[in-house]
């Protein structure tokens, strides 16, 4: 299901319009992103919740060439999924 896939679903299951469901759609996904970026985690009960993890940096090798080379630190956004989702998903 891509974005416009879910735009429709989330207008047919709600009564709303495909604009208004797409507002709906986008506030949901900013707000989720100004969150994470504060570093705060956001949790949907039966759902899932969204956290920030961080990684340490690490030796890799560029596989072209065979060369070590270091991947820096960096966060990462991670989803765990809640029992409702986990229990959707046969």
């Amino acid at each position: 299901m891509n974005k416009a896939e879910l735009i429709q679903a989330m207008a047919e299951e709600s009564g709303l319009t495909k604009v208004d469901a797409k507002k709906a759609l986008d506030s949901f996904v900013k707000c989720v992103k100004e969150s994470l970026g504060k570093d705060e985690k956001v949790a949907l009960v039966g759902f899932g919740s969204f956290s920030v993890a961080k990684r340490a940096s690490r030796i890799g090798r560029n596989p072209q060439t065979g060369a070590e080379m270091t991947i820096p630190a960096k966060k990462v956004v991670k989803f765990k999924a809640g029992s409702e989702l986990a229990g959707a998903v046969k």
